[in-house]
């Protein structure tokens, strides 16, 4: 070990680039622009790497690893920064000691590096601050490819969701038509007409596109 830092574990180094991957093709799948996906902030404030970290690692190149002790602190240090009172101020020491079940000397000791954190701290520190097990303990690479499996697992999500949708129009002609005559919008710029007269011009013509279709027998 130098500097505090030592090699990580292969296997938290090789993970990432495989999730990488996954997300790409997810990503370019949905069009989602790769900007918003590895938002090098964003992944920051959700898995608790700095930022330089995160962009070195991304790159695919390794970045070191911090020891335990500097690690915790660098994590700890974020979620101050960023988790934050419904008042937008930072949590005071005896308010992070209070809602952690720990004294505030101990907090202070933990927030200040004077103590090595134990598992019961960490766990107990991370349900103060509302983020997932291991945020704080978690080797950089593996932290990392954590908060992309979330976001990988939001994009699933949203295909599947898409996938759905495009079934159901495909087995519905009436649903078709809807999507492909853009019925709702023109209802809604409809209602924005000056006289029954014009409102009733469309009605007539919509009747006529809705007649041309029937739903399938359920």
């Amino acid at each position: 070990m130098t500097d505090g830092y030592e090699d990580p574990g292969a296997a938290a180094t090789a993970q990432l680039p495989a999730v990488v991957a996954r997300v790409t093709a997810l990503a370019d799948r949905l069009g989602v622009p790769h900007l918003e996906i590895f938002d090098v902030g964003r992944l920051s404030v959700a898995c608790g790497v700095p930022e330089p970290v995160v962009r070195v690692l991304l790159s695919g190149r390794p970045a070191g690893e911090p020891d335990v002790q500097s690690r915790f602190l660098q994590r700890l240090d974020l979620l101050r920064r960023t988790r934050l009172k419904p008042t937008g101020r930072k949590y005071t020491q005896q308010e992070i000691a209070d809602g952690a079940g720990m004294s505030r000397q101990q907090a202070g000791a933990l927030i200040n590096g004077d103590r090595r954190p134990t598992m019961e701290h960490c766990d107990a520190l991370q349900r103060f601050f509302r983020v997932h097990a291991g945020f704080l303990t978690a080797e950089d690479p593996e932290a990392v490819a954590g908060a992309l499996q979330r976001t990988e697992q939001e994009l699933l999500q949203k295909l599947a969701d898409r996938e759905r949708e495009a079934a159901a129009v495909a087995a519905d002609p009436l649903e078709r038509l809807l999507q492909d005559h853009g019925v709702r919008g023109i209802a809604w710029r409809a209602a924005q007409l000056p006289t029954d007269q014009h409102r009733d011009k469309v009605a007539e013509w919509l009747d006529m596109l809705l007649e041309s279709v029937k739903r399938p027998e359920s």
